[in-house]
């Protein structure tokens, strides 16, 4: 074990303010401080990993192992990889950012926060588990928050979002846990040590089809087509910290999990299924940049481009290419960023004006200069536009898709020039023009509000003008991976 078990601190800092806020956390006030210092905590113990993390050497590092339950092979194994690390500094962000946007919830703050703090440490844990077994748990303490969440916080069909959202997710865990038990049982029901699994030759048919429920399961919450449509919806119902969440996060430790049990472990069952798995990612694509153009609620909009930039990582993955690969966990970063601040921003406007209807905002622009100019950093990066962190990921992902299918290469770019056509509509609706009856009552938010605006559209420029150090340490974790999925 390290001297500093970092990765603990950051995965585990969550759980115990949770546990403290339960005990003593009366009031409106400590729940919100106690989350706070968490996600300083988080946030200081992923930027320490960022920048410590050895890219020359590549690997699993900051391991750390204690054993759990060793009748049944089961420990507590936590280390990150070049894959891992940008999705831990992912979490650290979104989750520091949607503190500071929950800090004037009211209602029952003891139980919000704690509940937002377990979903945190569920998503901490997913991403730096070496344990198939501790993943799953950390990925099921994840889902489960989400329907209170939703249920008690949320607006717009609420009940009906957050069961609709656990039934679909708990449907998807059903497949893991039985592609989960299949491969136990065939490494000799011994251990859950992902360094062992990988290891291991599985037989063809064996990969063939366990992949495919890994893909299924997992992709449920990516999520995709036509296994989306709870997405949205719980987009629209969730309050604005869980939604920055939940497009920021949620989705990704479903592509995560795809990537670290169902690519890793099973190369040749990815080769059988990869024409499906491109197919799929370009219909994703498409039909949410179709569906977000048809959408007249901010959140919808937001919800279906979610639905549609996830498949660019779809079809980085079926590519089994370096840029491909590289694409997707770079698109993985970027479009959480890039969702986190567009949610943070929603949901200002919503709180000040009581509508998300576009066609009720106009003359943002006049109001508050400072939302607008984050509205139009966070669609600059949705379009992919250069100097930003959309840029970088589409490029790599299209570089990929090119080198092996021009075909899918010409489908996926409709979805950039009809992503272009509606972010440029609702800028135009929303940002111009008078200042609708709405807008009127919207001013530029207090620091408290616009910091979380701040640091993400800062991290989206910042990513996108300098992407060497990101795309370094994404190589690192994918160059072996690559290695096996082309001679596995």
């Amino acid at each position: 074990m390290n001297t500093l078990p970092v990765l603990s601190i950051v995965a585990l800092t969550p759980l115990a303010a949770a546990i403290l806020i339960g005990a003593f956390g009366r009031g409106t006030q400590l729940p919100r401080v106690l989350a706070l210092v968490a996600a300083t905590i988080c946030l200081a113990g992923s930027a320490w990993v960022w920048a410590t993390y050895d890219r020359a050497a590549g690997g699993v590092q900051f391991v750390e192992s204690v054993r759990w339950i060793p009748s049944l092979g089961i420990s507590y194994i936590v280390g990150v990889d070049g894959i891992s690390v940008p999705m831990l500094a992912l979490m650290a962000l979104v989750m520091f950012t949607g503190v500071l946007v929950s800090w004037n919830v009211d209602e029952r703050p003891r139980l919000f926060f704690a509940l937002l703090l377990l979903l945190v440490t569920g998503v901490f844990g997913v991403f730096v588990s070496v344990d198939a077994f501790l993943l799953f748990f950390f990925y099921e303490m994840a889902v489960v928050p989400m329907y209170l969440l939703i249920a008690i916080w949320g607006s717009t069909h609420k009940d009906y979002a957050a069961m609709k959202l656990t039934l679909f997710l708990f449907a998807g865990s059903a497949l893991i846990t039985i592609a989960l038990a299949l491969v136990y049982w065939q490494v000799g029901a011994s251990t859950f040590d992902l360094r062992i699994w990988a290891g291991a030759n599985f037989p063809p048919g064996f990969q063939r089809w366990v992949f495919l429920l890994m893909f299924v399961g997992f992709g449920t919450l990516v999520p995709i087509w036509p296994l989306h449509t709870w997405s949205p919806d719980g987009h629209v119902a969730a309050p604005t910290a869980v939604s920055m969440m939940h497009a920021g996060v949620l989705l990704k430790i479903g592509a995560y999990g795809v990537l670290r049990l169902g690519m890793t472990l099973f190369p040749e069952g990815l080769r059988d299924w990869a024409l499906l798995i491109a197919i799929i990612g370009a219909i994703n694509v498409v039909y949410g940049a179709l569906c977000a153009m048809n959408q007249t609620d901010l959140k919808y909009v937001i919800g279906y481009s979610s639905v549609s930039h996830m498949g660019y990582v779809l079809l980085g993955f079926a590519m089994i290419d370096k840029f491909g690969l590289q694409g997707a966990v770079f698109q993985m970063f970027a479009h959480g960023i890039m969702t986190a601040l567009f949610f943070a921003l929603i949901g200002y406007v919503y709180e000040k004006s009581h509508t998300r209807q576009i066609a009720d905002i106009s003359g943002l622009m006049s109001r508050t200069p400072l939302v607008a100019a984050a509205f139009v950093i966070a669609s600059a990066a949705s379009m992919g536009l250069p100097s930003t962190s959309g840029f970088v990921a589409e490029l790599l992902v299209y570089v990929g898709i090119i080198g092996r299918s021009p075909l899918l290469a010409a489908i996926a770019f409709v979805g950039v020039v009809v992503t272009a056509a509606y972010l440029i509509r609702m800028l135009g609706k929303i940002l111009l023009g008078e200042p609708s009856q709405a807008v009127e009552r919207i001013v530029d938010p207090s620091p408290v509000r616009l910091a979380p605006m701040g640091i993400l559209a800062i991290t989206i420029m910042t990513v996108g003008i300098f992407p060497a150090t990101m795309y370094q340490t994404i190589n690192a974790g994918i160059e072996p991976l690559l290695t096996k999925l082309m001679g596995g």
